[in-house]
């Protein structure tokens, strides 16, 4: 197969181009002794152990029993179909809202009206897209 004198032409002045912005480029390079006069080479780092805390920082303490909230959703994806199922075990009412995001630009993205679950209540959100559902997942908000 023979090539075009055109394209042969293009390929050889690409190279003279590039090879003009490489020379500039490796005449710059510092040499010898230039190179090591950097900022690296200045001194060696000093750590000073008084600096250093001789415990860990204070770690967090977990959630007061009063502080627990949010219920339980399993969310499962079966075609176009989004399910989650909740279940609330603590005292407080949970608002929660299914979020179903579709695969395709122009499939619509749904996001569910909240549905209060009550202390030990359960419910079922359902969802949909008219293709495939690339993401699903469940909102909580306190009543």
């Amino acid at each position: 197969m023979r090539t075009r004198p055109s394209r042969a032409v293009s390929i050889l002045v690409t190279s003279v181009i590039v090879t003009g912005l490489l020379i500039p480029a490796v005449a710059a390079q510092p040499s010898g002794e230039e190179a090591a006069l950097g900022p690296e080479a200045a001194a060696p780092a000093v750590v000073e152990f008084s600096d250093i805390p001789a415990e860990p920082p204070v770690q967090p303490s977990p959630p007061a029993a009063r502080d627990l909230f949010g219920a339980d959703c399993a969310t499962s994806i079966q075609g176009s179909q989004v399910t989650a199922h909740c279940h609330n075990a603590y005292p407080e009412t949970d608002l929660v809202s299914l979020h179903v995001e579709c695969d395709r630009w122009w499939d619509l993205d749904g996001d569910g009206a909240a549905v209060a679950v009550g202390p030990a209540a359960r419910a079922e959100l359902t969802g949909r897209c008219w293709k495939e559902v690339r993401a699903a997942w469940v909102s909580h908000r306190r009543a």
